[in-house]
């Protein structure tokens, strides 16, 4: 007899993983689809303060045109990484949701809504930290660096760049040990449902590396950046 039998629907391990993969992508081309319909508004056409207001949103109107194809290719790999994992929100909804069903209506809680949700948000947090590097939402403690002028801060942002990676080599190599030794002995969690734990790890060494590459396209935009401005030129 399966230890599963009894608790009514569980989520087979195998359509975790496969919707997880193919949800976002379905999510992202239907957003396509809608947004080639929607009328687009041209930059030129904007009023000067709203205008304004967006590059002042966007940490990245300063870099302007800088960068090269390597930085392309990076920001845009970060930039749809955030999408995909953004739209596996929608699924931590929907999980709780049909929790709150089956306990509260039917008297029939589940065993595994909750572990699905806090592996899926846990992921979504390792494997979102380009994107968010991308567009300068972590945490910064800023109490000097605002009193400096904007060359300097282009300055201190390329100084402190060495503690940002000797970070990301650390948590790469760390979470290559954590992946292989998951991997090599078939690591599953221990609640009921027993999923397996290695592709959470896998997601934990993918997203060090991704950090890590928009550190690279950072650091080469900053350096661009400080010398243009060293010679007066506008970015």
């Amino acid at each position: 007899m399966s230890d599963l039998e009894g608790f009514g629907f569980v989520m087979p391990h195998w359509f975790y993983w496969g919707w997880l993969a193919v949800m976002p992508l379905i999510m992202m081309g239907l957003d396509h689809l809608m947004s080639r319909n929607k009328p687009k508004v041209e930059d030129d056409k904007l009023p000067p303060e709203i205008k304004e207001l967006l590059e002042g949103e966007d940490p990245n109107a300063k870099y302007g045109s800088l960068g090269n194809g390597f930085t392309r290719v990076f920001d845009w790999i970060s930039e749809k990484t955030g999408v995909f994992v953004a739209f596996w929100t929608v699924n931590a909804v929907c999980f709780y949701f049909f929790e709150v069903v089956m306990r509260y209506l039917f008297n029939m809680p589940t065993i595994w809504v909750h572990e699905a949700s806090y592996l899926l948000l846990g992921m979504q947090y390792l494997l979102a930290g380009s994107f968010a590097l991308l567009h300068g939402a972590h945490v910064r403690v800023d109490v000097v660096y605002n009193l400096l002028p904007p060359r300097g801060r282009i300055g201190m942002d390329i100084f402190t760049s060495m503690f940002f990676f000797i970070f990301a080599f650390a948590l790469t190599l760390t979470s290559w040990l954590f992946f292989t030794d998951s991997y090599g002995m078939s690591e599953t969690t221990v609640e009921t449902w027993g999923i397996q734990y290695w592709p959470v790890k896998g997601m934990m060494l993918f997203g060090s590396m991704l950090l890590l590459m928009a550190g690279v396209s950072k650091f080469i935009k900053d350096i661009q950046l400080f010398i243009r401005m060293g010679r007066g030129e506008t970015s």
